[in-house]
């Protein structure tokens, strides 16, 4: 089941000319609702106010709540009572601790925030619409509150307080960014802190059934999805979730917590921060870290390809692998498609003799393509392909299926670090892989065959036991996929 949050974003900055009367309990409110996400299809529906806590009004859509059983109004209340210590105690002082308040009182000089709950699609399980922090005068369906909206489907479930969480960071992201410092967050951005708030809250620490573990499986699903492009698919989540959890890792919470507060957004924001707090790597090294992580996950190969999340700790990403034949010549080319900073995972395995690796950019786009070397006794070194001003680097490897058992490279584009609004272009690159036997060796080595068999025969055996061994190392990530796919999914 997949559950997406969705956030509709206007930018416009003024404030409201009134103050609005205190709401009151069994009191029934008219509301405008997003009907691409209603269940129904509806814009607007009648909601009645059946909790108030200190920092929000809890109201039911009115058809729905009437619709409940006295058992199941019963049971529902209490776990809105549930949510609502949750929400008091720990959602809204962590969130606002870390990143900062809301905007409060509002534009309905009101402290208190508004939550709807009603009935939505399955896809869904939560969403805002900043439309609601403008006067009408601006925008007709405003609400004029701080509003978020939850699915009535999730509420007796564990996964409302993670929908819940999620939304209310994007109303501090609204405060922080759009009327303070008058700049709309890049949305992927905006995503990753929300979509962090499971694991900052603690909600991922059991890793069955979490958020985060459908995370995984999201990424999984649409490894090379960009990170910066949003579609605001199941894919998105994944790659800015993992990602994420990569970054603080390695650079702390307080990489979120203070790019909020810049005028600069996106990437812009995360390597000014960067800066101030005296790392030498900036976003383009994070990335290309990440993106051998992902693959390796491997601290003592060096700590900046690994995770630190023991829930991650055998999380490995299984890249797109090319065989090469075991006997004669052989050549691989292919033409790829991708977008700015997305990863992309190619591995060679198989062959005999010199590999020579092609790569080629086609246009005046930027890659970089680290590649990672992996050797017949597992050893692992990690290089980078130096481009040409033509955009075209090679890589040649002597004895490969021999003394080295595979090579992954690892193209990405970054080509932009603003301006992610809307669909992204796609950048081209080509790669060939041949492989060229020894002719000079094999004409060495039939003599030593005749001369001594044993010692030939104990050689194929070993070459036979690297190659069942690396059987046995893709199955072993092939059962872990297979795993992940049949495990609940957390997808918002």
């Amino acid at each position: 089941m997949k559950r997406i949050f969705i956030s509709v974003i206007l930018i416009t900055l003024f404030s409201p000319i009134f103050i609005k009367a205190q709401d009151i309990i069994g009191q029934e409110i008219f509301f405008n609702i997003e009907s691409s996400y209603d269940f129904s299809g509806r814009d607007s529906l009648t909601a009645v106010l059946i909790k108030i806590s200190p920092r929000a009004y809890w109201l039911a859509d009115s058809a729905w709540w009437k619709s409940l059983g006295t058992e199941e109004q019963k049971i529902t209340g209490e776990s809105l009572d549930s949510l609502i210590l949750e929400f008091e105690d720990d959602i809204y002082p962590i969130l606002t601790r870390t990143f900062g308040l809301e905007w409060t009182p509002g534009i309905d000089k009101d402290t208190r925030i508004t939550i709807l709950i009603h009935p939505m699609k399955k896809e869904s399980g939560g969403y805002i619409n900043l439309a609601n922090e403008y006067p009408k005068v601006q925008a007709p369906e405003s609400n004029e509150r701080e509003m978020i909206y939850l699915s009535s489907q999730y509420i007796n479930t564990p996964d409302i307080k993670v929908f819940l969480a999620h939304e209310f960071v994007h109303l501090v992201t609204f405060n922080q960014k759009d009327k303070i410092n008058n700049v709309s967050e890049d949305v992927w951005l905006n995503e990753a802190r929300a979509d962090f708030s499971s694991t900052l809250l603690g909600y991922d620490k059991k890793y069955e059934g979490s958020n985060l573990q459908g995370r995984v499986k999201d990424f999984l699903d649409r490894s090379s999805d960009s990170l910066t492009e949003w579609r605001e698919t199941a894919g998105d989540y994944g790659v800015v979730n993992l990602f994420t959890q990569y970054l603080v890792d390695h650079y702390g919470v307080s990489i979120l917590a203070d790019s909020i507060k810049l005028r600069k957004t996106g990437i812009e924001s995360l390597n000014a921060i960067l800066v101030r707090q005296g790392f030498k790597e900036d976003f383009v090294q994070i990335f290309n870290n990440w993106a051998i992580a992902v693959l390796l996950n491997n601290c003592q190969v060096s700590e900046k390809y690994c995770y630190y999340n023991q829930n991650l700790k055998d999380f490995r990403l299984v890249p797109l692998v090319n065989y090469l034949p075991f006997v004669g010549d052989s050549v691989l080319s292919v033409n790829n498609t991708t977008k700015d900073w997305s990863g992309n995972w190619h591995r060679f395995i198989g062959g005999r003799g010199r590999l020579e690796i092609e790569f080629k950019v086609n246009g005046n786009s930027q890659f970089k393509v680290p590649y990672i070397i992996e050797d017949s006794q597992g050893n692992l070194s990690v290089n980078n392909l130096i481009l040409d001003t033509n955009g075209t680097g090679r890589i040649t490897l002597e004895n490969f299926g021999i003394q080295y058992a595979s090579l992954t490279i690892i193209p990405i584009a970054q080509n932009k670090i603003s301006g992610f609004n809307g669909i992204q272009p796609s950048y081209s690159f080509f790669w060939s892989a041949a492989t060229k036997t020894n002719q000079a060796q094999v004409i060495r080595e039939e003599p030593k065959a005749d001369m001594g068999k044993e010692k030939a025969i104990a050689e194929l055996k070993n070459q036979i036991t690297a190659i069942q061994l690396k059987i046995i190392e893709l199955l072993k990530q092939l059962i872990q996929l297979l795993l992940t796919e049949l495990a609940p999914s957390a997808n918002m």
